[in-house]
């Protein structure tokens, strides 16, 4: 690109292909929160009816989170075949499992269809957030890649009042309940047929002329591949080595870590969020609605970080909102019996902070790595992410048996401090930068890189 000139692609205004590429790309996450969450209504049925211990409940609820980390290794795949045919190939297969749901007869094959559910999930994170990341303006990226978390609690606050009203259907219920995610996976698919490749992407692996081609398809005539190059930076090779080595170690440490530490309590809190709730004597207990309120304050706090990446950078909003987070945990583990007001606090508290770690989720890796090695560097953070999530999930229940709501809670708030720390050490500002400058690392640390 020519010093001075503007940037067709990265200074480009929001249009209606950016509109739909955010929408398609939120399908994943809308089904992430849909899928973990009508769990936790359906258990209320399954765990009686198959007689599922404490174990085999946690197992169930923490299935689809390893099937997460499984499938966060094929982001590899993504950076090597492309983001354009792992677009729906991963819905396919979601849509398939979630039917097969319905005739389940035992804990295990719940277990297994529940894991397989998890990999496309799993799968879509790097494939669906690269490819909009690749296409978003800088002004707009924080925006587009930030709704994909918004539309996860959508998905979870819309899975609490379907399993509630799905509840008056009778004792089989739950397997109309977890057979449901199939009706959005198949819409999805449907809307995501005919999205273009990145010509990131198509660059990166040596198809100039195709790459040209989409840019001038989306960005007009005028667009072209120095649109989306810099110079003086050299290409890399696809390799999961490239995120641990050099000025990359710190970055994949970074997501890595603050990731797991925001999701380890805040997916406990939703797949067992009936459970919770009854410990608290909040909204009649184990009632859905009640779980969908909580959901919504989820949803409620990402709204603002959507304008406060930008306003505050990425940095002091992330450390900002670690340290919200813990102060409202704190409250409801320290307070396990107090006033409503005050639990009800806590939980307000803790859902509006978590707006900034959620919005950064997806945001911090598809900017920190360049793009050989973007849709690798969002799947293995995922996986780091999801060490914490399946163990905080597993052992929720058991710790509530053992311990008690409040104890149970204070843990959380420990974890949560750990990821403040992290945040504060490891943080990097890239707001305001083009994707190609955000990704590269100084040339001291181990050599300058594509975007």
């Amino acid at each position: 690109m020519v010093q001075g000139k503007k940037n067709l692609v990265e200074d480009a205004k929001f249009s209606p292909f950016h509109m739909k590429l955010t929408i398609y790309s939120s399908g994943g996450p809308f089904l992430d929160g849909y899928i973990l969450s009508i769990i936790a209504m359906a258990l209320t049925q399954i765990t009686p009816q198959l007689h599922l211990n404490a174990t085999w409940s946690g197992l169930i609820g923490a299935s689809a989170l390893i099937g997460i980390f499984i499938g966060g290794f094929f982001g590899y795949v993504t950076d090597k075949l492309g983001r354009q045919l792992m677009y729906t190939i991963d819905f396919i297969i979601l849509i398939v499992a979630s039917i097969l749901q319905f005739w389940i007869q035992t804990g295990w094959e719940l277990f297994i269809i529940r894991l397989i559910l998890g990999i496309s999930i799993g799968a879509d994170y790097p494939i669906a957030t690269s490819l909009l990341a690749e296409f978003s303006p800088k002004k707009h990226r924080g925006m587009m890649l930030g709704v994909t978390l918004v539309a996860y609690y959508v998905g979870s606050t819309v899975a609490y009042v379907v399993g509630q009203l799905m509840l008056s259907i009778g004792p089989d219920a739950w397997r109309w309940m977890l057979a449901s995610s199939a009706v959005p996976a198949v819409i999805l698919v449907l809307l995501r047929m005919g999205t273009p490749e990145s010509p990131r992407w198509l660059l990166q692996h040596g198809r100039p002329e195709e790459a040209e081609q989409v840019l001038k398809q989306v960005y007009g005539e005028q667009a072209s591949l120095q649109d989306i190059t810099m110079p003086g930076v050299s290409k890399t090779k696809t390799s999961y080595w490239k995120l641990f080595s050099g000025g990359y170690l710190k970055r994949t440490l970074y997501v890595g870590l603050f990731y797991m530490a925001a999701v380890a309590p805040l997916f406990a809190m939703l797949t067992f969020g009936p459970e919770m709730l009854t410990s608290y004597h909040l909204f009649d207990g184990a009632g859905g609605y009640g779980a969908a309120i909580i959901s919504a304050l989820f949803l409620i706090g990402c709204i603002p970080a959507l304008f406060f990446v930008n306003k505050l950078g990425r940095r002091m909003m992330i450390i900002v909102s670690f340290a919200g987070m813990t102060v409202g945990i704190l409250l409801l583990g320290i307070f396990p019996h107090g006033p409503v007001l005050l639990i009800l606090l806590g939980f307000i508290v803790y859902a509006i902070f978590s707006g900034g770690p959620n919005v950064m989720e997806w945001l911090a890796p598809n900017e920190l790595f360049p793009t050989a090695v973007r849709g690798t560097a969002v799947g293995i953070t995922t996986c780091i992410s999801r060490f914490g999530a399946v163990f905080g999930t597993y052992l929720f229940p058991w710790g509530m048996k053992h311990f008690g709501i409040g104890p149970t809670m204070l843990v959380g708030a420990a974890v949560t401090f750990g990821g403040l720390l992290v945040c504060i050490a490891l943080a990097p500002e890239t707001t305001n930068k083009s994707l190609n400058a955000a990704s590269s690392v100084s040339s001291r640390s181990r050599g300058r890189v594509t975007g």
